[in-house]
């Protein structure tokens, strides 16, 4: 980040910042695969929510902020029942059918920010 350096595919495999390489042809099939596993074996509510703590957080002012929403995250949807679904699921071996959804069933504190407005 601080030199601009340009790296290649391998490099960034490397050095952990993407999880494979494929081959041009194979991206899209590829991404969507991955799309798939992600659809079909996590919470959507779980998803949302850890997405948008990951871009919330990025400019607090302390990572104490971060860590306190973390926990207030894990509690209520350890309590959820995503959570129980998800203990379900992979007791009988099945598929999960999570049945909280993102436009319904957020937190109780979602949304956490204020939104900022621009001068």
């Amino acid at each position: 980040m601080y030199t601009g350096r340009v790296f290649g595919a391998e490099e960034a495999l490397a050095g952990g910042l993407v999880s494979r390489v494929v081959e041009p042809d194979a991206l899209l099939p590829t991404a969507r695969a991955l799309a798939r596993e992600i659809a079909d074996n996590t919470s959507a509510v779980s998803v949302a929510l850890a997405r948008q703590m990951m871009w919330k957080l990025l400019g607090t002012d302390h990572p104490m902020e971060g860590h306190r929403l973390d926990s207030r995250g894990m509690d209520w949807t350890g309590r959820s029942a995503d959570a129980r679904e998800g203990v379900a699921s992979f007791l009988e071996k099945r598929a999960p059918r999570f049945p909280l959804t993102p436009s319904r069933d957020m937190p109780p504190y979602y949304p956490w920010w204020t939104e900022r407005s621009f001068k």
